[in-house]
This record gives structure tokens, C-alpha cells and sequence, in this order.
């Protein structure tokens, strides 16, 4: 996986200057660093490879909607309906694998529609925004509404049970190595395929300058379409590693995923207004989201106390990574 930018000014001279233009999730890395080093403080064991496995597992789901978000963000867009279509796909394809028998052709019949589902939602938002030219944040947040009450309708309450294949898989091991290493593996592969496509540095281009793009000839509405089906997709995928998590079906499961989300692209050293991004940096900021739960916790912090805290480390944290990338880009 590769950071992916449109920045093609000289390199400045000066090392870490130089360091942060050719990897802006650097600042990002060395917080993920810090904070497992602050969890061996307070939990010796939180460094152990069974809980560092635990905590990949639990947090891939915020991964992939990291990532997700990564492409819209790319165009200068922004999906503030990756959530719903996360909980969308989570209880449709629960719903399909307990109705076609729960059997591996059931799991594998139910994980191509959900492929399908989050792409279509996908296109449906790219569509509303890029085509019909809506603002994204107001168009999404609509789309938002109107998927959560599909989930809704889908499954009135939470709590249907996943078929033990499904999340045994995900939650076991293959040849020796957890399951969820694969699905990293297969991540990195996919994000590195797409990082070769030409879409990648379309909406990158798009992001950095939507006039510039259309006047050399970039179909711009229709590669915004793509970045917002790109979104869907991936929110497909974390739909599946949640399910695989929890077990069970939730039509609100996603609904604070959202800003997690774009608060890890922000965290990786992407630029909410397009045209500076990197997937590797999302990935980060979505584990330090991630460490910084499991921290609180681990301080022994009172129940009452915890979303204070949760949410006035996550605030300096971001206030770290953006100020060390605005200098970067300065």
C-alpha cells in the first residue's frame, strides 16, 4: 500500500520536511507507535500477540470504512452515508444467510449481494451528487436517513445471529495464521491493484482541481460516480468484517461509524478538501481510534467518564496530525 497524492512540487530541502512530502502518514505512524507503547504501559498484556490480534479483528471493520471514505475524500467529496450502507449490507446479508440455510454456498451467495448492495448505494450517492449536483454533505447525510430505514425495515431489531460458519471463519485461523491476517493481506494487495488504476489518480486530480480536470478532458462527474461506488464497495467489505466480529445483525451498527471514519482520514494525513490523500495513512488513523478506546480503558477510567476522554484524546490527536501536515505542506 502507497500514499497516493497529486503534490508534484520539488522537494524542499530538510530531512523530515522531506520525509512527510513523500509520506504523509508518518505523523500518523508515530502516534499508532506511542499509543501501543502508552497500552504496555497500562496493560502489559495489550501488547501480547493474541490481544494485538484481537484488536486488528475488532478494528478492521473501521478500516475499510476508513478507506472507504479515503476515495470521495480524494475528489473533494465527502460520504456521510458509509455508515447506513455498512449497517445496510450487515443486516441484508445476515438476513439472506439465515433465509438460503446458512450453508458455505448461502455465505457465499449472501456476501456477492452485499458486494452488490454497497455498490449500488454507492452509485446512488455519486449519482445525487456528482450528476444532480447536490452538496455532498447534505446529499449523504439524506442517503444516510434513507438507508438506515431500509436496514430498518430489513430487520426491526437487532440481534439476529450469523451463521456460525461465517463468523467462526472470521474469527479463527487458517494454516496456523488467524483469518484476519489474510484479510489484511488481501487488503494490501487490493489497495495496491488499485493504486496502480488510472481512477486513483483521477480523483486525485479531480480533488486538486475540479475545473483544471474537466478542461483537459476528465469525464469528472462520472469518475466522482466511480470514487463514490469505490466507497460502497469498501463499506461492503467492512460490512463483512463487522458481521464476522459481532456475530449478529444490527440495522444501527454503523451509525457512529461515520465520523470515525472521516476522523481517521483526517488522523492519516489526508485532506478533506481532495486532491491530497493516502490509504495508508486512513488505515492508521483508523488504528488509532482504535488504540486510544483501548487506552482509556486500560487507565481504568470511570464508565461516565469514558466518551469525555475517548473524545478529548481523539481531538488532540488529530490537532497533532493535521498541524504536523500542514507543515509538511506548507
Amino acid at each position: 500500500m502507497t500514499p497516493t497524492t497529486t503534490d508534484i512540487r520539488p522537494a524542499r530541502s530538510g530531512g523530515l520536511k522531506l520525509w512527510l512530502e513523500r509520506y504523509p502518514f508518518l505523523p500518523a505512524l508515530i502516534i499508532v507507535v506511542a499509543l501501543l507503547a502508552l497500552n504496555g504501559v497500562f496493560s502489559p498484556n495489550s501488547l501480547s500477540y493474541r490481544s494485538l490480534t484481537g484488536l486488528l479483528s475488532t478494528y478492521m471493520a473501521l478500516i475499510m470504512l476508513a478507506i472507504a471514505q479515503t476515495y470521495v475524500v480524494s475528489a473533494g467529496d465527502i460520504d456521510l452515508s458509509a455508515g447506513a450502507t455498512l449497517s445496510l449490507v450487515n443486516v441484508v446479508i445476515v438476513v439472506l444467510m439465515e433465509k438460503w440455510g446458512g450453508g458455505a454456498g448461502a455465505v457465499i451467495g449472501a456476501m456477492l449481494a452485499g458486494i452488490l448492495l454497497g455498490l449500488a448505494c454507492g452509485v446512488v450517492n455519486g449519482i445525487v451528487v456528482a450528476a444532480l449536483r447536490l452538496q455532498a454533505i447534505v446529499a449523504t447525510f439524506a442517503t444516510s436517513i434513507f438507508f438506515t430505514g431500509l436496514a430498518l425495515y430489513v430487520m426491526p431489531v437487532a440481534g439476529t445471529p450469523a451463521p456460525a460458519l461465517f463468523w467462526r471463519t472470521y474469527g479463527g485461523r487458517l494454516l496456523g495464521l488467524p483469518f484476519v491476517f489474510y484479510v489484511l493481506a488481501a487488503l494490501a494487495l487490493l489497495l495496491f491493484l488499485l493504486s496502480r488504476t488510472r481512477l486513483v489518480t483521477q480523483l486525485l486530480a479531480v480533488g486538486d482541481d475540479q475545473q483544471a480536470a474537466y478542461q483537459t478532458g476528465l469525464p469528472v462527474v462520472l469518475v466522482r460516480i466511480k470514487g463514490y461506488a469505490l466507497c460502497g464497495l469498501f463499506s461492503a467489505l467492512a460490512a463483512f468484517c463487522l458481521t464476522g466480529d459481532t456475530a449478529s445483525g444490527d440495522p444501527l451498527v454503523g451509525s457512529k461509524m461515520t465520523l470515525y471514519s472521516v476522523a481517521a482520514v483526517v488522523l492519516g494525513g489526508s485532506a478533506l478538501a481532495g486532491g491530497w490523500t493516502t490509504v495508508v495513512g486512513s488505515l492508521l488513523g483508523a488504528l488509532t481510534i482504535g488504540l486510544v478506546n483501548s487506552l482509556v480503558f486500560f487507565m481504568g477510567t470511570p464508565s461516565e467518564w469514558q466518551n469525555f476522554v475517548q473524545g478529548l484524546a481523539i481531538l488532540l490527536v488529530l490537532m497533532a496530525g493535521v498541524l504536523a501536515g500542514r507543515r509538511a505542506r506548507a
